[in-house]
Parts: structure tokens; sequence; C-alpha cells
């Protein structure tokens, strides 16, 4: 017999739906809620990635953190039963820390007594922007709703240390640029058979960029998704400024160069602006981390996210970067990039993914590369 006590959380004025905030009100086994967090160093030496999510249908809750650093990737993966404390974000090895909503958070992951040198930090993240909303997000397959997500994007400053390899770096906040991005609705969860949707609505090409960056007196959040034909189904781009009303900068138009044979973005160059003062973002990578090694995000082969792994499961393991991984070219990738707009330099995430055909690009398909020699 199920137990339909109320939970801690019900004490407070929250609920948006006559439900116990132990339930959420769909019946879809897809519902999630969880949070990313990157931590970046200027000078492209490393990148950590890390996150957190639960998924109330399937009883699930799980975390992952990633750092690279040269050609290595380190990761951690925990996943366990979800509980009923919904404020304790917390999976085996890996904790955030909610110290003023918004605003303040501690990141941390516990070592490993058996493996000292292996990944570990504890990180102090603070936001020097408010929180922006992005662009409702919804996909369909046919006439069935595949993702319905809801979230917001913010910038900030960390400090604190992180220890891999048997080396600990020290982060200062001049030095180091955070961002996050937290996000809550119905996304897709490995363990459905793709049936007749599937099978009638192929996916032909997907085209994505994702892009917060922040400077020192201001944070700018760009975001594309498009189909095979370049139909946009998402689109923003907006500049906020801390005391000013936030500026919309039209219709952005990216110009990216890969790698010759690769889809391995070197650099970018996305046109902004109003009728007022057009504005061109320049975008030079510095360290790139595939969210499908290590991180849990599609196509991942070794772990995803949402999955059940059963109690207390941790999984502690490093990458070799220079072998390739034929998975991580039909995923998306977190670039840590330095920004160039309007004579100033910031820094931040160009994440991108392109796979399939995608037609201003000038992919015709999955096997499509860009060209050798430029």
């Amino acid at each position: 017999m199920a137990d339909d006590r109320p939970v801690p959380l019900d004490e407070y004025p929250v609920h948006q739906v006559p439900l116990s905030m132990k339930h959420v009100a769909t019946g879809d086994r897809n519902a999630y809620d969880r949070c990313i967090f990157h931590v970046l160093d200027h000078r492209g030496h490393a990148l950590l990635i890390t996150g957190l999510g639960v998924y109330p249908n399937l009883g699930v809750i799980d975390a992952y953190a990633t750092l690279r650093r040269g050609d290595t990737l380190y990761a951690v993966r925990a996943c366990d039963a979800l509980g009923e404390d919904r404020m304790r974000l917390e999976v085996g090895p890996l904790r955030i820390r909610v110290e003023r909503p918004l605003r303040d958070f501690v990141l941390s992951c516990a070592a490993d007594p058996d493996d000292p040198d292996g990944l570990s930090y504890e990180i102090h993240w603070s936001a020097d922007f408010p929180a922006l909303w992005e662009p409702h997000h919804q996909q369909r397959r046919g006439g069935r709703l595949t993702l319905e997500g809801k979230r917001f994007v913010q910038a900030g400053r960390c400090v604190g240390w992180l220890r891999a390899g048997g080396e600990t770096a020290r982060l200062t906040a001049g030095a180091w640029t955070g961002t996050r991005d937290r996000s809550w609705g119905v996304r897709p969860v490995p363990g459905e058979e793709g049936g007749r949707l599937a099978q009638e609505h192929p996916t032909e090409g997907f085209h994505w960029i994702w892009c917060p960056v922040r400077f020192d007196d201001r944070f700018l959040m760009v975001i594309t998704q498009e189909d095979a034909d370049g139909h946009r189904s998402l689109n923003d781009a907006t500049l906020v400024r801390p005391g000013r009303r936030d500026r919309q900068l039209g219709w952005p138009q990216p110009e990216i160069t890969y790698r010759p044979g690769t889809r391995h973005p070197e650099r970018a160059l996305v046109h902004l602006g109003d009728v007022r003062k057009p504005l061109e973002l320049e975008a030079e990578i510095l360290i790139s981390s595939p969210l499908a090694i290590g991180a849990g995000y599609p196509p991942a082969d070794d772990w995803q996210h949402g999955t059940w792994q059963g109690p207390r499961w941790t999984d502690r393991r490093s990458y070799d970067l220079t072998v390739p991984h034929p998975r991580a070219a039909y995923g998306v990738t977190d670039h840590a990039a330095r920004f160039r707009l309007d004579g100033q330099t910031g820094y931040g995430i160009f994440e991108h993914g392109s796979f399939g055909r995608h037609d201003p690009s000038g992919f015709s398909g999955f096997d499509s590369v860009a060209p050798q020699g430029g």
C-alpha cells in the first residue's frame, strides 16, 4: 500500500495543484526537475560541469560531475531512490547546497577514500546578475509532446578548490566564471520503445546553440534551435544589465567555423542587435567537454539521467579524450569560451550540437562534416 502521508515540503505555501509536493501534476514517466552548473577557468585549462536531477514518476534522484583538464575527463556519477526531503540536494558524494536562493550555492564532491587523487571539490558559486527566463521550450514527435521545459539561466563567479589527477586548483573570482541553468517539465528518459511515431517522424537534423556569457557589467544569453531545413523552433538573445530593462537583441545569426573534417566549432561570430545598434558576439573556444561522455546526456552508452542503477550507486572513472568517442558526435558539447562584445571581453559557455542535415550550414546528412582545408 502506497504511503501518502505529507512530506516536509508540504509545510510551505508553495503548492500549485491540490496534491502533496511528493507528487507532480502529470503521470508522464519523463517528468523531471534538475539543474546544471558550469565552472570554467579563463585560461582554458579546466571546465567543471555538475548537475542534479529528480524524476518523481520514476522514483530516481541522480547527479554527476565531470572535469575536463588536458586530454582527460574525470567523471563522478551517483544514483539513489528519491526520498521525501526534496530540499536535500545530495546523492552519494555529490552535493548542491542552496545558501541563498538565486544568489549563493556551494557545490561539493567528496573525495574517494580509495582514490584520493580522483575528482573532488568544494566551490562557492555566487550570482552576479539576476536569473533570466529562457523561452518556453516544446518539442513534438507527430502529435505527441515529447519535451516541455521551463528554464532560467544565470551567471556569476566561483571561489574554492578542486582536485583531480593529484593536482589541486584554487579558484579565484577574477580568474573563474560560473554559469548555471535550472529546468523542469517533461524530457525524454531512456526506456521507451520508438513505436509508430518515431518510425513515421524520424529526426532528420538538429542544430542547437545555448550560450550564456558573463561580462564584468552585463550578462548575455543567446539560444537557438533549428530543424534540418533551418526552421527555428527556439530563439532568444537578451542582454541583462543591473538597473536597466533587459535589452532584446533580435534574431541571432551565427557563423560557426568548424575544425576541418568535423562539426567541432573552433570559433563563432553571432550577429545580434536591434534596429538601433547591431552587435557582433565573437566566440573563441578554449576547452570542450562532450555531454555524452561522463555527464549522462544522450546518446551516452554507459549511463543516462533518470535511469535506475540501484540504491546508493556511485561510479567514478576517467576518459581519455585522445581516443575517438563516436557517440559524442551525435550529442551536445559544452565549450568554455572567451567572448568579445562591444569592446568588452567576457567568458561563458558555447554549447553546441549539430548532427544530421542542416541546410543553412551546408550539412547534408549524419555523415556530413566541415570540408577539409577550410
